[in-house]
C-alpha cells in the first residue's frame, strides 16, 4: 500500500534556471544524488528529496505525460511573493473555497511544469496584494 508521495522527476535542457527556480526562489536545497550515468540533481525540502532533476540535451516534443502540477505545502507568503516578483516569475494567486480558504500561488517553472504553492489561510498577502495582482 501507498504511504506518501515520495518525489517528483522532470527533465530539464536548462539546468541552472531549473536549480535558480527551485533552490534560489521557491527555497529546496540541493542534496545527495546517487551517481547516475547522467547530469541531473535532487532537491530536498527538510531531509526528503522531493524533485528530481534530469537533464536532457533536447526536451521531448511534445513534452509528455498527463501530470497537471505539483503542489508543495510553503511558508512565509508574503517573503515568498516578493521573491517571485524580484525575480520576475509571473504567478497567480486564489484562495482556495471552503472554510480553509488557503492561499495557493500558481507558476510555472523554467520547463513550462506548473508549480503551486499552498500557504497557510492565516498568513497574510502583502497589504496591497490585490494592486501587485493587477500590474
Amino acid at each position: 500500500m501507498i504511504s506518501r508521495m515520495d518525489h517528483f522527476t522532470i527533465v530539464t535542457d536548462q539546468l541552472d534556471k531549473t536549480r535558480q527556480f527551485y533552490v534560489d526562489i521557491l527555497g529546496l536545497t540541493e542534496g545527495p544524488r546517487p551517481p547516475f550515468p547522467v547530469p541531473g540533481l535532487w532537491l530536498y525540502a527538510g531531509k526528503q528529496a522531493v524533485l528530481h532533476v534530469v537533464l536532457v540535451s533536447k526536451m521531448p516534443q511534445p513534452l509528455r505525460g498527463v501530470l497537471d502540477h505539483m503542489a508543495f505545502r510553503a511558508q512565509g507568503l508574503q517573503q515568498v511573493w516578493l521573491k517571485l516578483e524580484q525575480h520576475g516569475v509571473a504567478f497567480s494567486v486564489i484562495r482556495a473555497p471552503g472554510t480553509q480558504r488557503t492561499w495557493q500561488l500558481f507558476m510555472q517553472d523554467p520547463n513550462g511544469a506548473e508549480v503551486e504553492l499552498d500557504f497557510d489561510p492565516d498568513e497574510a498577502p502583502p497589504a496591497d496584494w490585490k494592486v501587485r495582482l493587477s500590474l
